[in-house]
């Protein structure tokens, strides 16, 4: 089965508590801190396995958590960091938030591996908060959070050339005879479900991989028939090979296939009409061929074409030689638009982001969101009177008093950070 789209949720591991504890020995006088750090949490890391083909191993995948790291133990014993959960891919896998559909990661290398999911680290144990004021401190640091993330893992096939045209004009039996791939061929019309891949061995040497890639029909750019389906699978193709049935045997005009291909390949995203495209005149062993490929030499006479049966293997080696010299001065294609404008600047101000935001909800309800201060809040650990003082000496020092009292906050309010709420106390 070919599986070449799945959405995911990913759980990175959290990092264990630091601990507050001290030495206790009885031959050890004001032995001071010994609490242990916590451990790191496990990471989510997609990894390029060239022996996987498709996705099919994560379908059923809907959720994949690492493990969190160990709390700090005492005599400054470190917990116990947890192993990485490593997802194998094929090679030409792209993982793209699923809310923003930003690309996170492109994995078009052989052993790409990129960390989609960071765990969270450890905190720090007690003894790393002793000093000369404070020699035996009760306050030790909570784990930090691993990050959580919807993600699209979707495949696109990583081939050099990529086959096009409408069904059943013979791209699928070309692929068989030029290389050991073994697609579905029948004498009568359908289309390839799915993308297959062939390696070509052309005579001097030269190799390649060819794909055989589902038959478009006019209006796939827009999502129609397998739409979107197909032309993701030629992205990363450097050249397009065009095949056209000349023989014309289903009473379709081979001229006006080529210009629906074509318009299909320009609307859809990437570019890919630019990229280089070689056509070959298929079936003309039948009745109608010759002519067919005249008037398409009359009205395309700037077009290469190559006249071929691929069913008998004729003509196919001047295709490969072509394709061969073609492949070797074309670049590959990036999967987004760069703004060429962006790359000549070397420097660009950016006025410095607002630490945090202040709502107010109304009826004496007010809330503060921002990256920073759900940090600072997720270390707290409100069972220690320690903790909670220094998280209110950090609000003070970021000046989250004063926005409040600047957005109408007043003695009494309720304050809201993430889903938790305070009562404001204006000591002023």
């Amino acid at each position: 089965m070919f599986i070449d789209k799945v959405k995911l949720r990913l759980i990175a591991g959290s990092g264990g508590n630091g601990l507050v504890a001290f030495r206790r020995e009885k031959y050890v006088p004001l032995g001071g801190p010994s609490g242990g750090d916590g451990g790191d949490g496990g990471s989510i890391i997609f990894k390029v396995d060239t022996n996987k083909s498709t996705l099919l191993d994560l379908r059923y995948s809907k959720q994949i958590t690492a493990m969190n790291g160990e709390n700090g133990k005492n005599n400054k014993m470190h917990g116990e960091s947890k192993a990485d959960v490593i997802v194998k891919v094929p090679l030409g896998t792209i993982v793209k938030d699923a809310n923003t559909n930003e690309i996170i990661a492109d994995l078009a290398e052989i052993n790409a591996e990129v960390v989609i999911c960071k765990g969270g680290r450890g905190g720090k144990g007690n003894y790393h908060f002793a000093t000369g004021r404070n020699s035996a401190p009760e306050y030790a640091k909570m784990g930090e959070a691993g990050e959580k993330k919807e993600v699209i893992v979707e495949l696109k096939l990583l081939a050099d050339v990529g086959l096009v045209g409408f069904p059943s004009v013979g791209k699928s039996t070309l692929l068989s005879m030029v290389s050991a791939a073994r697609p579905e061929i029948a004498d009568y019309h359908f289309t390839t479900l799915r993308p297959q891949l062939g390696l070509v061995r052309v005579k001097d040497g030269y190799s390649f991989v060819m794909a055989d890639l589902p038959g478009l029909i006019e209006g796939a750019s827009k999502g129609k028939g397998l739409g979107h389906e197909f032309l993701k699978h030629i992205e990363r193709c450097r050249v397009i090979l065009h095949v056209i049935d000349m023989g014309a045997n289903d009473g379709r005009d081979p001229l006006q296939d080529y210009e629906i291909i074509n318009q299909e390949l320009r609307d859809y995203q990437y570019n890919l009409i630019k990229r280089p495209q070689v056509v070959i005149a298929n079936k003309m062993d039948l009745e109608n061929a010759q002519s067919n490929l005249e008037r398409f030499k009359a009205k395309y006479p700037d077009v290469e074409i190559y006249e071929t049966v691929t069913i008998i293997d004729e003509g196919l080696d001047r295709v490969l030689y072509r394709l061969e010299e073609l492949l070797k001065t074309t670049p590959y294609f990036p999967l987004y638009e760069s703004d060429e404008a962006e790359k000549k600047i070397v420097y660009k101000y950016e006025p410095k982001k607002d630490e945090f935001k202040v709502y107010n909800e109304g009826n004496g309800v007010f809330r503060v969101e921002g990256e920073k201060i759900e940090r600072l809040f997720a270390n707290v650990d409100f069972d220690d009177d320690e903790s909670v003082l220094r998280f209110s000496r950090a609000m003070r020092n970021l000046k989250v008093d004063e926005a409040l009292r600047a957005k109408g906050c007043k003695d009494g309010d309720r304050v809201y950070i993430k889903d938790y709420g305070f009562d404001f106390i204006d000591e002023e």
